[in-house]
């Protein structure tokens, strides 16, 4: 086959395409034990969990991974330690075989005991999830001490998976040394089909509890919702019936309320969003197994649908209380605002008003001062024409004072009168021309 040209390869190509591949199951084969802790963990501490991880390596005297990272597989000589790095949690996972006579001591062997204790507590973030997990082979004998011995009879879970060539066995409780427990046993799977297995199963309780998470945050919302939907329904009576003088209190209060559900909004938005994607996770694991009933005993699927449904009602529900919430807010905010400008336009429509009524009462005086003005410079321009008629009588002229300014009075009022009138006309109409 030809190789291909040399082509121009895009920045992620590589690493989009090895993405199906990330983290592979551990293959399982029968007499294995495995311990899983989950690490709820801020940006910090997950960049401290790589260090920590950094370290068991050179302490084993192992390569550091390079630091994009998020997968890890590793031989430990009596084990294996699997560590994935995931968006708000951390996952440990050692592996380790055991010996079949070891069942029937006191204690179960468990992979932790491949971990040093102090080692363990050192993990960065915090414990979510840690459970012990065993694939055997199965049988009746080992059934009955799973049943009877190993699981709390009263809360037993039971299911058989895989096209029924695997028994399941779980409690969902957290035993005396701090873990729940899985009993995986196994009658055909292969080591490849053991360990998908398993691992869905891990995903499925970590799912569960990292879903679980939005509950007290929903519960909290919902104590909260009660009195703020309460305080919205006081608020939109007294918008009904406010006047304009109380509008801007309301206004105000409306405003503060917004504020209060909006933080609440943002505070809790992402965890209810997470939670509805766990919760879907949860739901599509359960289905991969492919669990059919396995004798009385309720399945992992009933189990999860009995007790898991009313903890995501409740999520569901205070996230869309929380989202109808702040719409009816912010539609009794933009309610409330138009009313508020409008008021505020009526009072710029009677402050205008007013002023135009001032404007026209100026206008009248000014019309009864012009009247006065025309009278005062005719009197004034006659003065001087009697004066000059006085002097002109010397030169021949025919007319005495008084008569002259007789004659004079009309010319010049009229005059007078008609130049106002043009220089008005100039100043205001000319100014509205140009506008």
């Amino acid at each position: 086959m030809k190789n291909l040209p040399l082509l121009q390869q895009h920045d992620l190509r590589r690493a989009l395409h090895n993405e199906v591949h990330s983290r592979p199951p551990e293959a399982l084969p029968d007499n294995t034990a495995v311990f899983c802790t989950v690490m709820w963990a801020d940006a910090a501490e997950r960049a401290a969990s790589r260090q920590w991880l950094h370290q068991l390596l050179r302490d084993l005297q192992l390569p550091v991974p390079d630091a994009e990272a998020n997968h890890l597989r590793l031989d430990l000589g009596n084990g294996r330690l699997r560590w994935e790095l995931h968006t708000e949690f951390v996952s440990w996972t050692w592996m380790v075989p055991i010996r079949p006579e070891a069942l029937d001591e006191a204690e179960l062997p468990s992979a932790s005991d491949l971990v040093p204790a102090q080692w363990l507590a050192g993990l960065p973030g915090r414990c979510l999830l840690a459970m012990n997990a065993w694939v055997l082979p199965a049988s009746p004998a080992l059934e009955k001490k799973v049943e009877q011995r190993w699981l709390y009879e009263d809360k037993l879970v039971a299911s058989q998976a895989s096209d029924q060539k695997a028994h399941i066995y779980t409690d969902f409780s957290i035993h005396s040394d701090g873990a729940s427990r899985l009993f995986v046993l196994n009658q055909g799977l292969s080591a490849a089909r053991s360990g998908r297995l398993v691992q869905r199963l891990l995903e499925i309780e970590t799912y569960r509890m990292a879903a679980l998470l939005g509950l007290p945050a929903a519960r909290e919302t919902m104590e909260k919702l009660a009195s703020t939907e309460s305080e919205l329904a006081d608020l939109s009576s007294a918008i009904r019936s406010a006047g304009a003088a109380s509008e801007p209190q309301l206004l105000d209060q409306l405003t503060r309320l917004a504020a209060q559900v909006e933080s609440q909004y943002a505070a809790h938005h992402s965890r209810f969003s997470a939670s509805t994607a766990y919760f879907a996770l949860v739901q599509q694991r359960v289905g991969d197994i492919q669990e059919t009933r396995l004798g009385s005993y309720q399945t992992i699927g009933d189990f999860m649908d009995r007790r898991l449904t009313p903890a995501r009602n409740t999520c569901v529900s205070a996230h869309q209380r929380l989202e109808a919430l702040s719409q009816r807010v912010s539609r009794l905010s933009n309610l409330l605002q138009t009313r508020v400008d409008i008021s505020q336009k009526q009072g710029r429509q009677e402050v205008l008003k007013a002023m135009n009524e001032r404007q026209g009462l100026q206008l009248k005086m000014q019309s009864t001062v012009e009247g006065l003005s025309v009278a005062a410079i005719t009197y004034y321009i006659t003065g001087l024409i009697s004066y000059l008629a006085k002097g002109l009588q010397k030169w021949g002229w025919p007319l005495s004072p008084e008569t002259t300014a007789a004659l004079a009075i009309p010319v010049i009022g009229l005059g007078v009168w008609w130049s106002i009138r043009r220089m008005h006309h100039r100043l205001f109409h000319g100014s509205a021309d140009q506008h």
